[in-house]
């Protein structure tokens, strides 16, 4: 049996799910991507998980590639980068980005290369004060990917984007949220109870509307106002038609909590 890189917590509402190679940073191999593949599908197939938390073990985050996994003197000359993207970390942002569930990334640490880029593909990011995010590619000749390029240029802009990408430098958590990159940083303390007060407020929303508001924003990253505005007709028309819109406006006349299911 392979080691367990992924672990999970189970609380009311969520789960946590932590990268565990801490020896290398939690440094992604092809078996910790599989586990962790699984490890979201066990959520998503768990009907009391309204929303996830992911974040590291120890004192980083993510490294990104376990890089002894892709050494050039042991792949060959011309090796194809493009087929681990393919295979792994491109269904990883993917499934990240479409699944109906909240997922929150705690960043405790050091998060570079693909390691930055995966908690940013996340829906609300949080980050200790200490935490720093490293578009590492360029120290070994690489370009920023899954989803770096993405979301540095869309988040920052075309001239933060390329410095940022091309020098490599790191950037402070508190710089980060300055800046629209993330969500929030706290203090280092902090992190972890401010992360569960968030994962238990997204679980006693709608998770049909927190599924809903998901796939509305993300279209608006492409569409005109125009093409969006009938997104939101239509996703307002699903989320008028559930139990829980019915729950929500009862609640509110009753002046009492809405007790909303998973559907």
């Amino acid at each position: 049996m392979s080691e367990s890189y992924i672990k999970t917590e189970t609380h009311d509402g969520y789960r946590t799910v932590i990268l565990n190679r801490p020896e290398v940073l939690n440094a992604f191999n092809e078996t910790m991507h599989l586990q962790l593949q699984s490890t979201i599908d066990d959520c998503e197939s768990d009907k009391t998980c309204r929303a996830i938390v992911l974040t590291g073990a120890g004192r980083g985050f993510c490294a990104g590639q376990d890089l002894s996994d892709r050494d050039p003197v042991l792949m060959g000359d011309s090796p194809d980068l493009g087929l681990g993207l393919e295979k792994l970390y491109n269904p990883l942002i993917r499934r990240i980005r479409s699944l109906p569930l909240p997922v929150i990334c705690a960043v405790n640490g050091v998060a570079a290369g693909a390691g930055a880029n995966i908690a940013l593909a996340c829906d609300i990011v949080l980050a200790a004060k200490s935490a720093k995010f490293i578009q590492a590619f360029s120290k070994i000749a690489l370009i920023p990917d899954a989803g770096g390029t993405f979301w540095l240029t869309r988040r920052l802009g075309e001239v933060r984007a390329k410095a940022l990408a091309m020098t490599a430098q790191p950037l402070e958590a508190e710089l980060a949220a300055q800046w629209g990159l993330i969500w929030q940083a706290v203090d280092d303390d902090q992190l972890m109870n401010e992360t569960a007060v968030l994962a238990q407020r997204l679980a006693a929303n709608s998770s049909r509307a927190n599924a809903l508001t998901k796939q509305a924003i993300h279209s608006a990253l492409t569409n005109s106002l125009d093409e969006q505005l009938d997104v939101e007709r239509d996703l307002q028309r699903q989320a008028g038609r559930s139990g829980d819109y019915k729950e929500g406006v009862q609640a509110f006349l009753e002046k009492r909590a809405a007790v909303f299911n998973r559907e």
